[in-house]
Parts: structure tokens; sequence; C-alpha cells
């Protein structure tokens, strides 16, 4: 079952043996959109073995069965907190030792530890998808910088909730944690990391712009895991929107697409990791690995949503004690 499924992810890797492999993943209206896209959303998981699956849009599955969050961990013995989130889900095989709840539509998280003891703080987070920036680009392509900016905190409330998720972690101590920190979901925006004078060269609807929320990550110490392992955005995009929708029409008719990278995990290490753990992005996937023909119904998809998964291979990095001063 599934074949065409397997050879989308033929090329992956088998996860590092000291390390911890974390899928990145909004999952399109909890799958119900494909035909047997439960199944299929199982099927990927398992091929692709991350350790943690960050997921959104874990809705309740057609029929008498629960939501996809739940039902992925008891079809593979995994855990996972959903708790009272709308649609946000971490997913995963180690311990959950602590459950965090920010927002119901924009933040839950946990703390987790592997069987060596090692722990982490993950987070599956979601902000605003209105006023797309690079829409408003190529609908207006004369528009000025600071309207498009304005897409960002007027248009949406894209950054005015990463900034409230940066709030919550600051207050909640988790940013000053001394353990790892993980943060990533559907950001609903690109990063400034890809839209750079080079990249405005060859995607017709960029510019060379300060985007504020991945800026917003980056002064907050976080780095971008994609962006870490692959730090050319015009050689390797990374674009997870869209891998289903290759047209946008939002009434009916059909409009030129806009490729980004809108799905993100952010690392932040620990502030105090001596004689602790660390961890360091080494390789990073997105999936599918081969786009689907476009002239396939969304429905008859294998791959069953319209966000690719970011898959990111982390490698746990054991803290030297600092030496004393002479």
């Amino acid at each position: 079952m599934f074949l065409s499924v397997m050879c989308l992810l033929a090329a992956m890797s088998s996860p590092p043996s000291d390390g911890l492999r974390v899928m990145v993943w909004n999952v399109l209206r909890g799958a119900n959109n494909v035909e047997q896209g439960p199944e299929k959303t199982l099927q990927i998981i398992r091929e692709a073995q991350p350790d943690i699956v960050l997921l959104q849009e874990s809705y309740d599955i057609d029929g008498d069965r629960p939501r996809l969050g739940e039902w992925l961990a008891g079809e593979l013995g995994w855990h996972q907190h959903q708790a009272e989130s709308k649609h946000l889900c971490v997913l995963t095989h180690l311990t959950i030792d602590e459950t965090f709840f920010h927002h119901e539509w924009h933040g839950v998280g946990a703390k987790l530890t592997d069987k060596d003891g090692r722990s982490l703080l993950a987070w599956s987070i979601w902000i605003d998808w209105r006023a797309f920036i690079t829409y408003a680009l190529r609908d207006q392509p004369d528009i000025s910088d600071e309207a498009l900016l304005a897409c960002e905190s007027e248009g949406s409330g894209r950054l005015q909730q990463a900034t409230n998720i940066l709030s919550h972690l600051q207050e909640a101590g988790q940013l000053q944690a001394d353990i790892p920190l993980l943060v990533g979901g559907d950001w609903n925006c690109p990063s400034h990391l890809d839209w750079t004078t080079d990249t405005a060269r060859i995607f017709r609807h960029r510019r060379a712009l300060p985007l504020p929320v991945s800026r917003g990550m980056q002064e907050a110490n976080f780095a971008d895991a994609y962006r870490v392992i692959h730090p050319h955005p015009v050689q390797q995009p990374g674009i997870t929107w869209s891998p289903m929708d290759r047209s946008k029409g939002d009434d009916g008719t059909v409009a030129e697409q806009c490729f980004e990278r809108i799905d993100r995990l952010y690392l932040k290490e620990p502030v105090n990791a001596q004689d602790g753990w660390s961890l360091v992005p080494v390789a990073a996937e997105v999936l599918p690995l081969i786009w689907e023909d476009a002239s396939i119904p969304n429905a008859k998809r294998e791959f069953p949503s319209d966000h690719g998964a970011v898959v990111i291979d982390l490698k746990w990095v054991k803290a030297q004690p600092a030496k004393p001063a002479s």
C-alpha cells in the first residue's frame, strides 16, 4: 500500500544513532481532504522515522476516530500532547515529563526526555494566515516596502502572535532554560533569510526585506535549523508552500502560486549547558522529496497536505565544563 509514498521518501537516510530527528508538519485539515489521508500520514511518519512530530491541523478525523495526533499516537504506540488546543500537537515516542499550554490556536509544548536521560523543550506553533505577504507582492507589484511589511502587523496578527509566543516562553523561564528549546510550526510567512538580494533575482515575488517574525526569533537567539544546514536560499530554497496547490485563486479563478518556506523549526541552545547536553543541526530535508504531478486531484494525492514536512536531524553534543581562569 502507498508504494508511491515510499518513492517520495526513498532518498531519506536513517536517523543518526546519537541524534534526534524532528518533523514539523501541517497536515491539511486532519488529513481529511485526501482519500485515506490519516493512513497516508501514518505511513509517511513511519517511513521518515522521526523522534518528534510537531503537528498542526490535528483536527478530528472524519468518522468514528479521534483527533489526528491522538489517532497517530495510538497507531504508533507513542505519546501525544494536544489537550485543549484546537489543532496543535506534540507527538513523540520520547517520554513526556511535563506539558505546557500557551494558546488554543498558537502554541502547545512539552518537556521530553529520551532513553539516555537527555531532555529538551518542544513547542508546536501556528500563527495567522491572513494577508500572506508574498501574495500581496504578487497582486501589487508596486506596493511600498512599508505597506508590504504591514501585512505582518496590520493585515494579520502574525507579528503580535509571534511576539506573544516569545513573551510566554520568557515568562515561563524557557528562554533561559539549561536544556535545548525547539519551536516549530506553520509560521504562515517567509523568513528574512529567504528574502534576500539574491533570491529577489530568482523569485519574482520577493524583495530583500527585514521580515519581522523571523527576525524576532533570531533576535531572541533562536537558530533557523534548516538554514543552519542549507545557508544559501537560492541553491536550497526549502519550499514548503505548496507542493499540493500549484495555483492560487481566492475567488475561484486560477492565479500564480507563490512558493515559500513558511514551515520552520527554530532551535535555542541552553543558556548554561555546562556538563549538560546541546543539540546541533546536522541534516535537513523537506518532504515530499518529489512533488506529485499537479494534474492529480488533491483527493487522490499520496502526500496528504498542502504543506511540505520539514525533517531536521540534530546531534546531541555533550557540553564541556568551563576551564577555571589561570
